[in-house]
């Protein structure tokens, strides 16, 4: 049941940081460039969320 709610979490967390990070390429007066830095954070954000969540049992 912990690994059910753990995965769930991450992926409502994960559609979260994408959908925010897309909604900044909606606009016509913001490039694809001016957007990178926020996508990398982004792929950092849910590759550490994950990493944590699923691997860092110690």
């Amino acid at each position: 049941m912990q690994k059910f709610t753990t995965l769930l979490g991450s992926l409502f967390a994960i559609a979260f940081l994408v959908g925010l990070a897309t909604t900044l390429t909606r606009s016509s007066m913001i490039g694809f460039f001016d957007v990178l830095p926020v996508y990398i954070l982004m792929a950092v954000a849910i590759f550490m969320m994950v990493y944590e969540a699923f691997f860092d049992k110690k």
